[in-house]
């Protein structure tokens, strides 16, 4: 479905206010999300991701990896992408980009409230691009966390205003997220991590004697989805079929989510608070299973980073991380 642009109001649009939303989560929602993106995958007792999912060397929490902020923006959106005059079909969005800033160390369980607002919207003729707006607050102190900003692609929604003069909205300047190049020379750290077949699909398991038992092909992935995001685009080979893939995708924020962990483990020697701010840019799918590559480039307070499918050869995700300073032993 496309946009009907008699029904499109721009000043309707801008004014548009979203409702206030509350999200709680607890330290088991924070592991699940560590172990989703392959934290421990490859080493039950690796000591720079430990402290992710377990209470390591006596730490009264456990830590949590930045890009757990991104669920977020996902829990302020019960309702889905919807504004008023804009149809879109769901089974052909995209996940474009996703900008994250963090004001404070997240807590390793809390109740937050959600302020959401447009932050932009583009008619690209045969698709829109809608950017959604988070701010995330403590409830209990009003203090504000961190601030997320989806982009979002949706095939076959544009064509709501005259082509002569296409509709553009915007409410951040643009220079404020700056669009960064990869550099030519030798990256100064490469990661490499592997995604697990069932990452992106749902969990089985029996009960016994009250007792969760875990199939043992599924032990390595507490799985992404269970963290917020059951878009059937990344479970249901029929729902992905349409969308144009041939098997379910891992989700983008997955992805971005074992790109940053490769650089909290290069770069800031496992502290997780060293990470100021995350800008990820989703360039391809990737299928549970395949093998991520992430390449880091280290320029002042600033990781340029851009991550690969080993067995495609084909980069999937850049972007940036700015870091509030460096590890002494880097």
């Amino acid at each position: 479905m496309s946009s009907d642009a008699s029904e499109f109001d721009p000043d309707r649009i801008e004014s548009y206010k979203f409702p206030e939303t509350t999200y709680t989560y607890s330290e088991r929602d924070v592991a699940l999300y560590a172990l989703g993106i392959g934290a421990c995958a490859r080493d039950a007792v690796d000591v720079d991701q430990l402290k992710f999912v377990y209470h390591d060397k006596g730490q009264k929490f456990i830590q949590v990896l930045p890009t757990f902020a991104a669920l977020f923006s996902l829990g302020s959106l019960p309702g889905g992408l919807g504004l008023p005059g804009l149809k879109y079909d769901p089974r052909l969005l995209l996940h474009g980009q996703q900008y994250i800033e963090l004001y404070k160390p997240l807590p390793s369980n809390a109740c937050l409230k959600n302020t959401v607002s447009l932050a932009g919207l583009h008619d690209k003729g045969k698709a829109a691009v809608l950017e959604i707006e988070t701010k995330s607050y403590d409830k209990d102190s009003g203090a504000l966390l961190c601030m997320n900003r989806t982009t979002a692609f949706l095939r076959g929604a544009g064509g709501f205003s005259k082509s002569s003069h296409p509709y553009s909205y915007s409410n951040y300047p643009k220079d404020k997220v700056p669009s960064v190049k990869t550099p030519k020379g030798q990256p100064f750290v490469v990661f490499e991590d592997c995604t697990q077949p069932s990452q992106a699909c749902s969990i089985y398991f029996t009960i016994a004697r009250m007792k969760v038992i875990v199939s043992y092909l599924l032990v390595l992935a507490l799985l992404y989805r269970l963290s917020g995001d059951y878009n059937p685009l990344h479970s249901d080979p029929t729902f992905a079929k349409v969308a144009g893939f041939t098997r379910p995708i891992l989700h983008g924020l997955c992805t971005l989510g074992f790109s940053v962990r490769a650089i909290v483990k290069c770069i800031c020697r496992g502290d997780p608070n060293l990470v100021k701010c995350i800008s990820g840019r989703f360039l391809l799918h990737v299928y549970p299973g395949e093998t991520l590559l992430t390449e880091m480039w280290l320029e002042g307070l600033r990781v340029i980073y851009q991550t690969k499918v080993k067995e495609r050869s084909r980069t999937v995700l850049s972007g940036y991380v700015d870091l509030h300073g460096l590890s002494s032993s880097l």
